[in-house]
């Protein structure tokens, strides 16, 4: 972790590197002279106050995994040693937020496939199940043992192995919270293997627990040295002086949200490490937005993108790699020490911020909403605005001018309901893989308005920023993007469709944001690949 060292007075006007300085040398001292950096090493459960203390009585746990994960290993190893014995070395996960981030963020960076299915998107499903499923083992991941979407994906490839006369249960892993309904399942069904995790570890802070080391371990990621550097790394961040990296990552980020910075741009300066913002980013929103307050993670491309080195004053750059020229925090170092960095710095953002870091309070909402709509589907289909080309148009009431027939003047009058230093997220559900190039869409819906952008995968996003969007500042714009669903996939035992569940979380969870007061447009392309062309077309004809 690195912050600016003091640099001399300029004519008496202090430099943007001396005013962080400033603000954050009391907070160091005021963390370090309160041992609150020992004292969470310690799993004080006292350290955000008293009706905190339930659940962080529950959630520490985290602290001590790179040791109490180490019997993992073995078990593990050995289990990818009997599957690669029946010539079993295709890996597909099935898991939403910290039991897919993190292990994506571990195999993409060890340079080793995983399959990873975090959607209702029913072309990406369909992939999945195209690959050679002799060869496949599904990793069945959740902590509650309840996740819809993973449920859906568990029961569709139950089916699909057994039309391939495959036996299910011999190719299907378990990972979950002892006595979770899926353990039930599992043991019922006679899966292959059950992987019981630490029930004291809340999702996204369980990186270097059995959710984040099995399916990777699996996929022949290195364990042991993932473990062995988070180990490293701890001692520093159990220490209460003013040069632990976890005291300085939370006094910058404390410092900046007091006066007003209370969004963190992420971008990768040469980590080496793949997709570690993705990860940051569901900790960041869902351990501290809420009761109004939060930090907002932004993910960016490049150290060049916009709205990094070009931030404005609601916004805190910090690099994830090596400091680059202009850039005042940075963060590097190895995997597990990352994890660890990061996992420890937002706890200590928590305290700063009065606020629970373990909880996650708001995003039940759209998952009720959601199941409304399936319980009981509208009987009529949702009728456009209006149809421009490949795109219809769902735009609330009031917000377009009577006669707008043209998606460039829908966007225009969109972007422009953003409250000053508010944000534009970008919701896209659709397919990850076949339609990657809508990430396109952040850079320059970024350039054309000037404010802070965010991109997210619908529904990955719900596990993650979903959180944020309803319980932190409420200062967001939603802009959501469905698509026509070509080939369907059927779940089974159950009454709807992978792409009937997928519109249904979109549609439900624009209507809490609505109930929020929040403003939001869904565009649904007719055809996936014209309406995406036209769609980047007229972003970029705002404005201009």
């Amino acid at each position: 972790m690195t912050v600016p060292e003091k640099r001399p007075e300029n004519n008496g006007a202090a430099t943007v590197q001396e005013r962080l300085v400033a603000e954050v040398t009391p907070l160091i001292e005021q963390l370090v002279a309160e041992k609150v950096a020992s004292q969470l090493a310690a799993g004080d459960t006292t350290l955000w106050g008293p009706e905190a203390e339930p659940e962080a009585s529950i959630r520490l746990g985290w602290l001590k995994a790179h040791e109490t994960s180490r019997p993992l290993v073995p078990e593990i190893e050995a289990l990818r040693a009997e599957l690669a014995a029946e010539g079993v070395d295709r890996v597909v996960l099935a898991g939403m937020g910290g039991s897919s981030l993190a292990p994506e963020v571990i195999t993409n960076t060890a340079g080793v496939p995983l399959v990873v299915l975090d959607t209702t998107d029913p072309g990406q499903v369909a992939d999945a199940l195209e690959g050679d499923l002799s060869r496949t083992v599904l990793v069945v991941s959740s902590k509650s043992g309840s996740t819809v979407e993973t449920d859906s994906h568990r029961r569709i490839f139950t089916e699909a192995f057994a039309a391939n006369g495959i036996d299910p249960a011999s190719r299907i892993v378990v990972v979950t919270d002892p006595g979770s309904p899926l353990e039930s399942t599992a043991t019922e069904a006679g899966y292959r293997k059950v992987f019981r995790a630490d029930p004291n570890v809340g999702g996204r802070y369980s990186a270097l627990t059995a959710f984040g080391l099995v399916p990777s371990g699996l996929a022949g990621a290195d364990l042991t040295t993932l473990l062995d550097d988070a180990e490293a790394t701890a001692g520093k961040l159990g220490s209460d002086a003013e040069g632990n990296p976890a005291l300085l990552l939370a006094a910058a980020l404390g410092a900046a949200h007091a006066r007003g910075a209370e969004k963190v741009v992420l971008a990768d300066t040469g980590s080496g490490i793949a997709g570690f913002g993705d990860w940051a980013e569901q900790l960041i929103a869902e351990s501290t937005g809420k009761n109004g307050t939060g930090l907002l993670p932004v993910v960016v491309e490049n150290a060049e993108a916009p709205g990094f080195l070009d931030a404005k004053e609601d916004a805190t750059p910090v690099a994830v790699g090596p400091a680059a020229e202009g850039v005042m925090l940075a963060t590097e170092g190895t995997l597990g020490g990352l994890f660890l960095l990061w996992m420890t710095a937002t706890a200590v953002v928590g305290r700063l911020l009065a606020i629970n870091p373990f909880d996650q309070p708001d995003v039940e909402a759209a998952k009720k909403a959601a199941r409304a709509l399936l319980d009981a589907p509208p009987e009529e289909t949702p009728t456009p605005t209006f149809v421009d080309g490949p795109v219809e148009v769902f735009a609330p009431d009031g917000l377009l001018a009577e006669g707008t027939t043209t998606l460039g003047a829908a966007l225009g009058a969109f972007f422009a309901t953003t409250p000053e230093f508010g944000y534009v997220s970008l919701q896209a559900y659709l397919d990850r893989i076949a339609d990657a190039s809508a990430i396109v869409l952040r850079p320059e819906v970024a350039r054309r308005t000037g404010v802070q952008t965010t991109f997210g995968w619908g529904p990955r996003f719900l596990h993650s920023t979903g959180q944020y969007h309803k319980g932190g500042h409420q200062n967001g714009v939603f802009l959501q993007i469905t698509g026509a669903v070509t080939h369907d996939l059927a779940v089974p035992g159950r009454p709807y469709t992978l792409g009937t569940l997928q519109m249904a979380q979109a549609l439900g969870d624009g209507q809490v944001l609505a109930d929020h007061g929040r403003p939001v447009l869904r565009l649904h392309f007719t055809d996936r690949a014209a309406g995406l062309a036209h769609l980047v077309k007229a972003v970029q004809e705002v404005g201009a």
